[in-house]
């Protein structure tokens, strides 16, 4: 779905206005960003089981941060939950807060886990995954990679190629799968 010009006119004036407004504290709350609820269309081609289609999306303009909902009251419940877990996050790592109507960057999770064996992580993507090729970080997950109601699927593949059962590893975090391989040669 396109945003129309005036959409874009709106949001940056908005954007604009809530910059302003920001420099009247260094303490940022979720309504000091310029926020938009948006009714969303379903794309009928797109089925998958374990997606839920939400009606409404409530966005941070210019910011990677949404929530959605059945009603843009829960959308900005979801919102507001994402937005207050984020902040909770950047204080743990005593990084300052993104000025409200400020672009926010592009923050990718860290690597450090799951490259750690980079051979087994190419085998994976390649030999469970069937893919030439995957960007993967310590958040990736095995549902990160498909759209059924379950991993059986994949975990029977890691089964069948590393002769491990990684049923019972919760996160199904990619990493932690690793990990159990490589216990498994040891």
């Amino acid at each position: 779905m396109s945003i129309s010009s005036t959409t874009r006119i709106i949001n940056k004036a908005l954007a604009t206005w809530k910059w302003f407004l920001s420099w009247r504290t260094s303490e940022w709350s979720l309504n000091d960003y310029p926020i938009r609820v948006r009714k969303q269309e379903p794309d009928p081609t797109f089925s998958a089981p374990r997606f839920s289609h939400h009606i409404y999306l409530a966005y941070i303009i210019n910011g990677a941060m949404a929530g959605s909902g059945n009603t843009p009251v829960e959308a900005m419940a979801d919102l507001r939950q994402n937005f207050e877990s984020a902040r909770k996050k950047r204080k743990e790592e005593v990084r300052p807060a993104i000025r409200p109507g400020l672009n926010w960057p592009v923050e990718f999770a860290s690597q450090e886990k799951v490259s750690t064996d980079e051979r087994l992580s190419e085998e994976f993507i390649q030999k469970v995954l069937g893919l030439d090729w995957a960007w993967i970080s310590d958040e990736s997950s095995l549902w990160d990679f498909h759209t059924e109601p379950t991993n059986e699927l994949l975990l029977a593949k890691i089964r069948e190629v590393y002769g491990v059962d990684v049923s019972d590893v919760e996160s199904a975090r990619l990493w932690e799968i690793f990990e159990r391989i490589n216990q498994a040669k040891e």
